[in-house]
């Protein structure tokens, strides 16, 4: 009953201060006045001027309300103190108070808490703004780097595109330039074919026609002649042999009285010497003055001998001829060249059908063949030879070659080196031509081989070439301008990419000797231990009557089957011909090395693995100093 009743109070104190709230903010705004709702008297002292009874008396209906000068209700505010006074004259004052407070300090809190609620409100809606703009802003630059990724992707497809167009336009004119070089080159070379062979066939028209003329014209004037010498000789037979026999008459009287008279002026002369001081010395001094005749004569001979060798004799760039330095020199060597052929028809034979011991690929080996067949034939009908280059590694058979060449189609052979020129310096052009006159004397022609031809051949654009090797060179180029009948030049060269073009324009033949395969390196393997070792005996045998020297030692050959054999050609790979005779030269010295000379599997495996590490470690020094 008491808490209703303290609960009512306190609701008609809120409602009557709820009513009043412009009254209170003035009054503490705009005036001293100081109205403590929160009073802890129990009751008010009544004022003296007003009796109690006129509290409690209600107003006239009628009376309008009345307003202050600043504007508010003064009847809400003597309700207002009418309801406090209640309160105060209630017995539950300070309960109702009391709950006035803690309703105000609820009321206060609630507001302290919806106050904080706001502003964590606005603290997340200012955190998820942030976060917003944060995500605006990473789409913003993302789609910014993803649209300069696609500029960038699009911006190069462009120029791969561009690229690729531009590149097969290029190829496009590339292979539109090459076709057309090309059909220019092969119109230009059937035209020079066409040419060639027409100029040819008149050649040998020609030819033939005047080779039937002259051999008519001697034909007819051998008769001629024939028959003359016949009716002279008829007339004259007589009378030459009286003539002769009065000539030989006479001749036999004249030596007699000569001989006569010689040995009567010696009998004479020796009596006068011997008898006469003066005379004795007069002929001493003709003895002498005979003395210095001889020995001016024997170096005058010797001037006139070595002129003559000059211009007779073979030129002092040739390295090795076939052909005898003079006229008469070589008749033993020849006489016993033809024995030998004549004992050996047989072989003969079979040698011109092969090229010699030379082991070359199956393709190469026929082309050289044909090549040798085609030299014989032009040399048979009297055309033209064609000039060749030969180019590879060393060792590959370069020089065999061309000497099996010259061999095969009957031609003379003669060699020089491109490195002699160089020294010559301006007698460089005096004897190339020399060497082509020299060469025109042959009755056979003659296969003129020039080894390391890019010493003095190479291009003239060349830095290092000095004035004397351009000389040279252009009297190489004026020698060959026309194609010979006489001279086959072959060139044989280790880089032919240094060679002038002039000079390759003169190449009709151009053939590369590679290194041997192994099938090739395992023939060459066979062939130089039949050579150095297999033949040993028969060497012996047939130079043993004529041989001063000591016994010699014969090799014995002791399990060397062919598959070992076979094992060293795979492990010369890289090896040229000239090196796998080099290794056999060294397996017959490690043979001769040995207490027994005895040849077995393991010293012939120990020579090849000795010399193929020895290549390897030159390869690599060359590899090293080419850098």
């Amino acid at each position: 009953m008491a808490a209703s009743k303290i609960s009512a109070c306190a609701a008609m104190a809120a409602a009557a201060v709820a009513s009043l709230p412009n009254f209170t903010t003035r009054a503490y705004a705009d005036a001293p006045f100081r109205f403590s709702p929160f009073s802890s008297s129990s009751s008010p002292e009544p004022s003296p001027d007003i009796p109690m009874s006129t509290k409690s008396e209600p107003k006239p209906p009628t009376e309008e309300p009345k307003h202050s000068s600043s504007g508010f209700d003064p009847e809400a505010l003597e309700r207002a103190a009418r309801a406090l006074r209640e309160i105060n004259s209630s017995p539950w004052a300070k309960q109702v108070f009391e709950v006035m407070g803690k309703q105000e300090d609820t009321r206060l809190l609630e507001f302290d808490v919806d106050k904080a609620h706001r502003k964590a409100v606005l603290t997340q809606n200012e955190i998820e703004r942030q976060r917003k703009m944060a995500e605006e802003q990473r789409n913003l630059i993302q789609q910014q780097a993803q649209g300069k990724a696609q500029n960038a992707r699009y911006e190069d497809e462009l120029a791969r595109k561009r690229m690729q167009t531009d590149n097969e336009t290029r190829r496009q004119q590339n292979v539109e330039l090459v076709r057309m070089q090309e059909e220019s080159s092969f119109r230009k070379e059937q035209a020079k074919r066409a040419t060639e062979e027409q100029m040819q066939a008149q050649q040998r028209q020609t030819e033939k026609e005047r080779a039937e003329i002259e051999r008519e014209t001697i034909r007819v004037k051998a008769m001629a002649e024939a028959e003359a010498r016949a009716h002279e000789a008829k007339l004259t037979e007589g009378h030459n042999r009286r003539m002769l026999v009065e000539r030989m008459n006479g001749e036999r009287d004249k030596w007699l009285a000569a001989i006569n008279t010689t040995f009567s002026q010696i009998e004479g002369g020796f009596r006068m010497l011997f008898t006469d001081r003066s005379k004795l010395v007069m002929a001493v001094g003709g003895a002498t003055a005979v003395a210095a005749g001889v020995y001016t004569t024997r170096e005058g001979a010797r001037v006139t001998w070595g002129y003559i060798n000059r211009i007779l004799g073979q030129p002092s760039l040739i390295r090795e001829c076939s052909i005898a330095k003079f006229p008469w020199s070589g008749i033993v060597s020849r006489g016993v060249s033809k024995l030998s052929t004549v004992a050996g028809a047989t072989k003969s034979s079979e040698s011109k059908t092969r090229l010699g011991n030379i082991v070359l690929h199956p393709s190469l080996h026929r082309r050289i063949e044909q090549l040798a067949r085609a030299t014989s034939n032009t040399k048979a009908h009297q055309a033209p030879f064609r000039n060749m280059l030969f180019y590879g590694p060393p060792g590959t058979g370069k020089t065999m070659v061309a000497k099996e060449i010259s061999r095969k189609s009957g031609l003379d052979y003669a060699m020089m080196t491109g490195g002699d020129v160089a020294p010559l310096g301006a007698e460089a052009v005096t004897k190339i031509h020399q060497i082509f006159d020299w060469a025109k004397k042959s009755n056979k022609g003659l296969l003129l081989f020039i080894d390391e031809a890019d010493a003095f051949l190479c291009e003239r654009n060349s830095v290092s070439m000095s004035e004397a090797q351009r000389s040279a060179l252009n009297a190489m180029l004026f020698r060959t301008g026309d194609q010979s009948r006489d001279i086959v030049l072959v060139l044989a060269t280790n880089r032919p990419g240094d060679l002038d073009r002039a000079i390759t324009d003169r190449i009709d033949e151009v053939i590369e000797f590679p290194l041997p395969g192994e099938e090739e390196r395992h023939k060459l393997l066979n062939l130089y231990l039949k050579k150095y070792l297999y033949n040993q005996d028969k060497t012996e045998s047939r130079w043993g009557l004529l041989s001063f020297r000591g016994k010699q030692k014969t090799i014995t050959l002791k399990d060397l089957p062919e598959d070992i054999i076979l094992e060293a050609a795979k492990k010369t790979e890289g090896f040229s011909g000239r090196e796998i005779a080099k290794l056999i030269a060294s397996v017959q010295a490690a043979v001769y090395g040995s207490p027994d000379c005895v040849l077995d599997s393991q010293l012939f495996r120990e020579v090849v693995d000795y010399k193929v590490a020895e290549h390897h470690q030159r390869l690599k020094l060359a590899t090293q100093g080419g850098r």
